[in-house]
């Protein structure tokens, strides 16, 4: 007795066993499934900077004290206008310098232009005396050495004439140096005072008045407003789409509730090779009122809009390597693995199926445990986020 009582509640252990293994295995799984969404928008994140295309670290082309600075940190100056000016008296003693030399060498022409008139008194002189010497010395009126000294006089003259003439040469060229010097010597005293080359805003002023600075050495850092634009580095594995010209938002870490737009301007021909990322630059088409240089920003570039598209979270996909993957259909009511092929993947890492799914599967959103292929299953919608 005791030992069919036994048996009895063996059996029925045995029998709920064998009925909770097959409630677990064999009933059917509820899977969630993806459904086509329409014009989806696919948009590319980056993380970067303020920055501006025209920065320019001016400064002086010569060497002096600083006497006067008349910009400062945070002004707009416009082009043209005086910035800073050094100390010029060393510069106007020079200039005073350089002008005597052109009064002298001017001099020096006047000199020999009255040379050369002489000369070619001294010439006239001794061809009109060699004239009549000639005349006496042919009626045997003076000696032959007479003569030839009178011929001689002649040429003497003309040599001399020649020379002074010369001298004319060399004045003129010693006043054209002498005049090139001043004008040298007045660009200089120019360089004293220090112009802003465009409309700009001025970043940072680097010296004080009263400093010694040094030919080339930074003064002032000006940006030219107009070419703020925002840095981003986006990863090379979500680059490929970007484009010149597509529309992107930008969110500054200052004003993290205001979006502003702008557009794709230029992407870096070379990315980084360590962080593996590809430099993006973004000029905006809405700009705040004020920026600042070095500033994060967070940016969306909208690279396509898909009209009609079946995403897939990257979660639920075996395999993937960019371009294709395995994921779990529902065929028939039951799970079937397909290998698919991607396009485009979204912000939220979900990816895009192009080609490869059966007709009529339906894509399994979230993979749930004890999926295993020819399981039965019942769907159920995932709604698109």
């Amino acid at each position: 007795m005791r030992r069919m009582t036994l048996a009895i509640v063996g059996g029925a252990l045995g029998l709920a066993a064998l009925a909770g293994y097959l409630f677990l295995n064999e009933r059917p799984l509820v899977v969630p499934i993806v459904s086509i969404e329409r014009d989806v928008p696919v948009t590319v994140y980056g993380l970067g900077t303020v920055e501006a295309r025209i920065l320019s670290r001016i400064g002086f082309e010569v060497g002096a004290a600083l006497t006067e600075l008349s910009a400062d940190s945070g002004d707009r100056v416009s082009a043209g206008q005086v910035l800073a000016r050094l100390h010029p008296s060393e510069q106007e003693a020079r200039i005073a310098r350089a002008e005597a030399a052109v009064e002298a060498a001017a001099a020096g022409q006047t000199k020999a232009e009255a040379a050369v008139a002489r000369a070619r008194a001294d010439l006239a002189q001794y061809e009109l005396t060699n004239a009549r010497q000639q005349a006496l010395a042919r009626r045997n009126t003076i000696s032959d050495q007479t003569a030839e000294e009178a011929e001689r006089d002649v040429a003497v003259a003309a040599a001399d004439l020649a020379v002074a003439e010369s001298e004319i040469a060399v004045a003129a060229a010693q006043h054209a140096d002498a005049t090139a010097a001043l004008r040298y010597e007045r660009v200089l005293l120019d360089h004293h005072e220090l112009h802003a080359p465009f409309d700009a805003v001025v970043v940072a002023r680097h010296v004080e008045a009263g400093t010694v600075v040094r030919a080339g050495e930074p003064v002032f850092t000006l940006i030219d407003p107009a070419s703020v634009w925002t840095l981003a580095y986006i990863d090379e594995a979500r680059a490929g789409a970007i484009a010149l010209g597509q529309p992107a938002e930008i969110r500054l870490r200052s004003l993290p509730h205001s979006v502003f737009t702008g557009h794709v301007s230029r992407i870096g021909i070379e990315s980084d090779r360590v962080n593996e990322e590809r430099r993006v630059w973004i000029t905006c088409d809405t700009c705040p009122a004020q920026v600042y240089l070095g500033e994060q920003a967070e940016i969306r570039i909208t690279v396509a809009t898909l009209p009609e598209a079946l995403l897939v979270p990257e979660i639920a996909i075996r395999g993937f390597d960019g371009h294709t993957g395995r994921v779990w259909t529902v065929m028939d009511g039951a799970a079937t693995e397909a290998t698919v092929t991607f396009g485009h993947r979204t912000e939220d890492s979900r990816a895009q199926i192009v080609d490869g799914l059966p007709v009529g599967a339906d894509v399994v959103a979230v993979p749930v445990a004890g999926l295993t292929e020819g399981r039965r299953l019942r769907t159920g919608r995932k709604d698109a986020p």
